[in-house]
């Protein structure tokens, strides 16, 4: 039983985003984006700047001290545990039910505080407190799992049959801990002596560094260039700033944009290449630790992943990288880019809409609100709850976290919801997005008990994605004009690109670097580079004429937080493909499908994802899937380029 605390969330990652959960998790620079004039202007025009309320968590940063303080004293009684009740053969059920309510008390609590501390520290990136109470549970977490280390080989001792016996004996046992035991004698083999669990517990607190380090860096200390833009207009390169600036549609000023954001990244390479191969060697060395084959082998175990849908899902995208390449080259045309496409060409809107329409946070309320609607009554009633309680933090501001991200990991409260709302429609996406989060997070909780809420982020992704598609096919068909249809049915073709092959292009190359380190190659920023610079390449197609890409921009890596969460990423292209076939059967089956959806989503983390998912009708480790998003894909293309060229008829 693990102390951690996740947070799920989507651009963290796209940018990156868990599951992360999403145990992202997820996604600070001391100027934010709100010292920009586009930026300020968005916030004022909002209808409405929501700020969460934490009072549901600790009515002060006081009650959250004495909250900790106590809990101390119940982590450091775990140990305790061991011999009174114990777990041995003359254990009754009554004995295990009570050492394991016990640590999932602790456990439960652990999280509450977890989640204040993430939160109050997101709120000002730049508050030293709000930090050092971050780092204080962190500490903790590792603190309960060291003293609770004989747990799992204590009931592996007992053996599978006296286990069921138990089980079977009680009822709140079965109710609450069936799966937990279930999956630890599954980890029999990878298991290791109580004395050996206690000295990889106890580096619990040294494997959350290179995370805690790169966000320091990066969200405070690294040094952001300033750009002069066509307009006259000065800007300072936050992250937040790059990505509005990367849009526009001006491509001398992308270019601009890139050269000076990832000119940054650039000068600090061996510092964030030094702090990720701290991060992948700590992860071969825990894979090697509990004897698994390789680092890959050791992330997928822990969901009962069949290595078959990995290899699946790489084997499909670089199946169908030339339907990716008939993207980028509609982009080319559609864009006018005379000569080579280039890597600062991917995210400028194909189509401008015939006004520009302000999604702010009511109106993005309202229109998600009446896009979700084929998901029925009980998923809209959570989200209306959701929405008029004080839940969510939505716009930017100096020194607030970046990106957005759901943290539910506070069982007995509600989620909250990390937003940097910019009026348009990536951030109604967005909002659609990690709603879903939100709401996936409740159904979870009201059905399961704690020790079966939390879900993977293999789950976790499609329930957003499908949000995101539900609220882009809306779009398209509520569109007033040619050109809207044209700019919502773009936006569809990008989320396709950004997250099937942009993630899985993300992790084929975290597989790379992490077989390095296997084969005992040394890791370092350049050498990073290298190995970026050969999967984007052949991702984008440079071989076959389709984009250049200049070596300055490979350090994108370093730039992808993400990649300090393990083997991540990979669930985001997967979660893609089962959105869309999710949403194609709700539309067309209606309630059927729909129902399969949402219990989906009240299975919580009751079984493992991939059956999980496989009893909703959606089998990953096959190519149907992946085949039925190209063809998602395709269809999108096909519409796009008949109502371009329909208005080419026209002029």
């Amino acid at each position: 039983m693990h102390f951690l605390t996740q947070a799920l969330g989507r651009h963290v990652l796209t940018v990156v985003g868990a599951a992360a959960l999403s145990f992202v998790n997820a996604h600070a620079a001391t100027v934010k984006p709100d010292t920009t004039a586009s930026s300020t202007a968005s916030a004022t025009a909002s209808a409405s700047v929501h700020r969460w309320d934490l009072k549901d968590l600790f009515a002060t940063p006081e009650a959250w001290d004495l909250a900790y303080a106590e809990l101390r004293k119940q982590a450091d009684n775990l140990a305790a545990l061991q011999t009174t009740p114990g777990i041995n053969t003359r254990t009754t059920a009554a004995d295990l039910l009570k050492t394991l309510v016990t640590i999932s008390d602790v456990q439960r609590s652990v999280k509450r505080l977890g989640a204040y501390a993430k939160l109050k520290s997101d709120e000002d990136l730049r508050f030293a407190p709000a930090q050092e109470r971050h780092q204080k549970v962190q500490a903790l977490g590792a603190t309960a799992d060291e003293k609770t280390a004989w747990v799992a080989p204590a009931i592996q001792a007992l053996g599978a049959d006296r286990v069921s016996e138990l089980v079977a004996a009680d009822p709140q046992l079965k109710a609450r801990f069936d799966f937990y035991l279930k999956d630890t004698l599954r980890s029999l083999s990878h298991t290791l002596s109580p004395e050996s669990e206690g000295l990889l517990a106890a580096a619990g607190v040294l494997m959350a560094q290179p995370n805690n380090i790169y966000q320091q860096l990066a969200e405070a200390e690294l040094p952001k260039n300033t750009v002069t833009l066509s307009s006259g207009k000065t800007v300072q390169l936050t992250q937040d700033v790059f990505e509005v600036q990367r849009t526009s549609s001006v491509r001398a000023d992308r270019k601009k944009v890139f050269d000076g954001f990832f000119g940054s990244w650039k000068s600090f390479e061996g510092s964030f290449g030094a702090n990720l191969a701290s991060q992948v060697q700590m992860n071969v060395y825990m894979a090697r630790s509990r004897r698994f084959g390789g680092s890959l082998e050791a992330a997928l175990f822990g969901k009962d992943m069949p290595p078959a849908v990995y290899r699946t899902l790489v084997d499909q995208a670089n199946a169908s990288l030339p339907t990716l390449h008939r993207y980028l080259k509609l982009r080319k045309k559609a864009l006018g880019v005379t000569g080579d496409l280039a890597y600062y060409d991917n995210y400028p809107a194909l189509v401008k809409p015939t006004q520009k329409e302000s999604f702010n946070i009511e109106t993005s309320k309202a229109i998600t609100f009446a896009a979700l609607a084929p998901l029925g009554d009980e998923y809209l009633g959570l989200l209306k709850g959701g929405l008029a309680a004080t839940w969510m933090d939505s716009h930017p501001r100096k020194a607030k976290q970046s990106g957005a991200y759901v943290l539910g990991s506070a069982y007995d409260v509600h989620p909250y919801v990390l937003l940097n709302h910019s009026d348009d429609f990536e951030s109604m996406s967005t909002f659609a997005h990690e709603w879903g989060h939100a709401v996936h997070t409740m159904l979870a909780n009201k059905v399961q008990p704690f020790e079966k809420a939390r879900y993977s982020t293999f789950i976790a992704e499609s329930a957003s994605i499908i949000n995101e598609m539900l609220l882009s096919d809306h779009m398209v068909a509520n569109a007033k004009t040619r050109e809207d249809k044209l700019f919502y049915l773009a936006a569809a073709m990008e989320s396709i690109r950004t997250t099937f092959f942009r993630q899985t292009m993300f992790a084929e190359f975290q597989l790379a670097m992490h077989e390095e380190v296997e084969a005992g190659k040394p890791l370092s920023g350049k050498r990073l580079s290298e190995l970026y610079c050969g999967v984007a390449k052949r991702y984008y197609g440079e071989a076959q004429g389709v984009m250049k890409i200049d070596p300055a921009y490979c350090v994108e890596w370093a730039y992808i937080s993400h990649f300090y969460y393990g083997y991540y990423v990979w669930q985001y292209a997967t979660s893609i493909v089962g959105a869309a076939q999710f949403t194609e059967a709700i539309q067309k089956e209606g309630p059927a499908a729909r129902d399969r959806f949402i219990t989906l989503l009240k299975a919580g983390g009751s079984d493992y994802p991939y059956p999980l998912y496989k009893t909703a009708g959606i089998d990953m480790a096959q190519p149907a899937p992946y085949i039925a998003l190209m063809t998602r894909m395709n269809r999108l293309m096909d519409e796009f380029e008949r109502l371009m060229d329909e208005g080419k008829q026209r002029r």
